[in-house]
């Protein structure tokens, strides 16, 4: 146990804390949730209290409440944060999170840009360029992944590159996936300058257009994903053996999917793009006993 702020935290207090977050993560049946059963058990919890932390978030802002209810809700989550941090937990999730965040030397900015993201949908206005789409799939992505390399117990600054390219790869992944949703709920995340390339447009999506103009749309998104892919991948290398589990399951369900979005030459109108509770446990289990090899690993896109 660390000192000072940690050693303030009664023992029970953070027992119940970490058990809080696992009901959280399993309930969820988050894609990630399977992958957090192949680590250590303080790996497992710390990545379940991070992952607590995230979902809170992100029910935060997207909520049936108004928007300006939903800005003072993250106002107050993040300074609940802070309160946190200097030994006042204020939500049973908190202890944990904390402690992970000092067990594992977690920079906190890390988790203050996915509040920064979370609040970049609060009134959607759309983007112009992909660099703009990349700064927010950077703060509810690419930090995460960023957070995550401490748990797994990687320091190397090598790392950082392809962690932030595989975040990107599977926020743009979920965007994809979710095309449709967003649309009818008035999101719409692709770049302005790539419906211009394609002559599509965001009113043809929203109308479920799907036409030669929105095959090619969608061919050129998943190329790019792909392209994150093969950077994100070689993360593989920078990490432990428990690392290479938990990253490579996580890489195999998200290629999963995009690779189901390719072969359906990017309709994601007709049925949702997702995998079963079977098909996560499946890719998860092949990954108990390391998964492929390091070199097969990097250009795979599931084993």
């Amino acid at each position: 146990m660390n000192s000072g702020v940690l050693e303030k935290t009664p023992p029970k207090l953070l027992e119940a804390s970490y058990a809080h977050c696992h009901d959280i993560a399993r309930r969820s049946a988050s894609s990630f949730y399977y992958s957090f059963l192949l680590l250590p058990e303080r790996q497992r919890q710390a990545m379940c209290a991070l992952y607590a932390f995230l979902r809170r978030t992100d029910d935060l802002g997207d909520c049936e409440r108004s928007v300006l209810e939903r800005r003072t809700a993250l106002v107050e989550w993040r300074q609940a944060l802070h309160r946190a941090l200097s030994g006042e937990h204020d939500d049973p999730l908190l202890p944990a999170l904390v402690d992970t965040i000092h067990g594992h030397g977690i920079s906190r900015s890390h988790l203050e840009e996915v509040i920064d993201g979370v609040e970049m949908d609060l009134e959607p206005t759309g983007y112009e360029t992909f660099a703009q789409l990349e700064t927010y799939c950077h703060r509810v992505a690419s930090a995460v992944g960023l957070a995550c390399l401490p748990i797994w117990g990687c320091t190397k600054r090598e790392a950082l590159a392809p962690a932030r390219s595989c975040g990107l790869a599977f926020q743009l992944t979920n965007i994809l996936r979710d095309l449709k949703e967003d649309a009818d709920a008035g999101r719409v995340y692709l770049p302005r300058e790539d419906f211009a390339r394609f002559g599509y447009s965001a009113d043809d999506l929203r109308a479920g257009l799907r036409n030669d103009r929105f095959r090619e749309l969608m061919r050129f998104q998943v190329a790019r994903a792909e392209s994150f892919y093969e950077t994100g991948s070689q993360l593989m290398s920078h990490l432990s053996a428990d690392g290479r589990r938990v990253f490579g399951s996580m890489l195999a369900v998200y290629r999963t999917l995009l690779e189901e979005i390719k072969r359906r030459d990017g309709d994601v109108f007709s049925a949702r793009v997702k995998l079963s509770r079977w098909q996560k446990m499946r890719i998860a289990s092949q990954w108990i006993a390391g998964g492929p090899a390091v070199d097969s690993a990097l250009g795979a896109t599931a084993p």
